[in-house]
């Protein structure tokens, strides 16, 4: 029976499944990304998280426990000297999988697992999108929102009126300049005229 027995066994003996995810954790380790079937990949996520957050904290104890789990010096080297570096701001969440399809030979669902942050084209376009930020639900946030736009209607109001004063002042000097002209030119008329009559 299997009373409390939650996790995935993998069709593996325990100290076979235990050599399978440290070799899988300690190529994600060295590669960044690897390619694996999706139930070995989420048991390999709870595998190597906790590594991952030890990491954080170099020293000898840290050191020889992940070394139990590892058993391989390159990546013990790669965990502790670039990786705690980069992942020392994130709590937590170091890895991301990413579903590909099922696999020609025996349909099995395959993925990438990689490490979050050293995936440069999806950051690149987090950093592009911006930062997400989390609004309260509460009255206070409703009520700066409901009188911001109050101060812009006001705002927008008054130069449409000053532009309509404007206008009406530009369409009165227009209607008032062809008047003037019309008055000139009979005057000019009239002098030339009498010019012509005395000759």
């Amino acid at each position: 029976m299997r009373h409390g027995k939650k996790f995935n066994h993998l069709g593996r003996t325990s100290s076979h499944r235990a050599a399978l995810l440290s070799n899988l954790a300690s190529s994600l380790i060295l590669n960044k990304r690897i390619e694996t079937t999706v139930a070995k990949a989420k048991e390999l996520r709870k595998y190597v998280e906790p590594l991952i957050t030890k990491s954080k904290t170099d020293n000898t104890n840290n050191r020889r426990v992940v070394f139990s789990y590892l058993q391989n010096k390159e990546a013990i080297k790669e965990l502790f000297g670039i990786i705690s570096e980069k992942v020392a701001s994130r709590p937590g969440g170091y890895t991301r999988i990413i579903k590909l399809g099922n696999r020609l030979g025996d349909n099995a669902e395959v993925c990438f697992i990689e490490l979050v942050d050293f995936n440069e084209t999806m950051l690149a376009a987090a950093a592009e999108k911006g930062a997400k930020t989390r609004r309260s639900r509460r009255g206070g946030a409703k009520k700066e929102a409901e009188a911001a736009p109050v101060v812009v209607a006001e705002t927008a109001e008054e130069p449409s009126a000053e532009v309509v004063e404007e206008e009406v002042a530009v369409a009165a000097e227009e209607t008032a300049a062809p008047a003037e002209e019309v008055q000139e030119e009979p005057a000019s008329e009239e002098p030339t005229e009498e010019k012509g009559e005395d000759a």
